[in-house]
């Protein structure tokens, strides 16, 4: 059978240009996390409809192909009728996180993501521009949100992986944005991807704000992405290694540090593995404390319960979404 085109709008999702106008004049930030499966989908949601916060869910090229595509378009249309049946009315934007090639963001538009993420921050500058040009000329015609990168972070996560961070230079984002026509722009200012992003026991480096700073003087009133942000929660990757898991050294972005880019041009904040971490912990204490169980949504809900804590705890004191839906 045929696989046929879908608008965003015919699932109830929104794209992302209202929610970051309202950040950027409410000086707070969009969430964006990453789910791969149903219980962090409903967790997420959850989360967000009882803080009443604006969410963006998004999905790498890996967990895209994990959920099966229909699948994941069915979920986001669910995930979109659960906030509506709770009697919320959240703006829920389906993103492409990290898309590598622009037949990937071509076919996620088609169908019926909101917003898509085209990552040619590996490639020259020239290249890069050309490529995520030729992604917003297409995903514009049907009112979806693009995203792109410059600076490269360090890190691993999914497909994405880098071993050296390069700052984004301020003095190339005003072409690059003139030229691509992109609606929001991820830079790299010391953040970076997975649990392992600064070396255990020795001070964590602070954020680039100078670049920040700079960026926003150059591109005033445009939104810009950070990703790689999560605080690596220490608390899960203590519960992880006291039950059998071995993460000596997981360190992350400490939450003070995000709370300032908040505050700033900064719209959005992409939050992954704090999300796999909270997880992974609950299930791992649930195996230990009851190792007879065989019962998944035993152990997935107690893991999903925990990410909705986790969730709002990010929208709350973190972010500054909560109640800006």
């Amino acid at each position: 059978m045929e696989k046929q085109n879908v608008h965003y709008r015919d699932l109830g999702l929104s794209n992302t240009k209202e929610m970051f106008s309202k950040a950027m004049a409410g000086k707070y930030a969009i969430p964006a996390y990453n789910f791969n499966n149903l219980e962090q989908l409903q967790a997420i949601v959850t989360a967000c409809v009882e803080t009443n916060s604006p969410v963006i869910i998004q999905v790498s090229k890996g967990a895209r192909s994990y959920a099966n595509e229909t699948m994941l378009r069915c979920m986001a249309m669910g995930a979109v009728q659960m906030a509506r049946e709770a009697g919320s009315n959240i703006p829920i934007c389906l993103h492409l996180d990290h898309g590598d090639t622009f037949e990937l963001c071509k076919s996620c538009v088609d169908s019926g993501f909101s917003s898509v993420m085209i990552d040619g921050s590996h490639l020259p500058f020239e290249e890069n521009v050309a490529l995520a040009k030729k992604v917003a000329e297409y995903a514009h015609q049907f009112d979806v949100s693009v995203e792109a990168e410059l600076g490269v972070l360090a890190g691993i996560e999914d497909e994405v992986s880098a071993e050296h961070s390069t700052y984004t230079k301020p003095e190339e984002v005003e072409e690059f944005v003139k030229k691509t026509g992109v609606d929001s722009l991820a830079i790299s200012i010391g953040t970076s991807h997975g649990a392992f992003k600064f070396k255990a026991g020795q001070p964590v480096p602070p954020l680039r704000f100078d670049i920040l700073e700079e960026c926003e003087k150059r591109i005033p009133g445009f939104p810009i992405v950070l990703h790689g942000a999560s605080s690596v929660v220490q608390e899960y990757v203590a519960l992880i290694n006291q039950y059998g898991g071995n993460l000596a050294g997981a360190v992350g972005i400490p939450e003070d540090q995000l709370r300032r880019a908040a505050a700033s041009a900064v719209c959005k904040i992409n939050i992954d593995s704090d999300g796999r971490l909270a997880v992974t912990a609950k299930i791992r204490e649930y195996f230990a404390k009851d190792p007879k169980e065989f019962d998944p949504r035993k152990y997935l809900g107690e893991a999903r319960k925990e990410l909705v804590k986790l969730v709002k705890h990010k929208n709350e004191t973190v972010l500054g979404s909560a109640g800006k839906a």
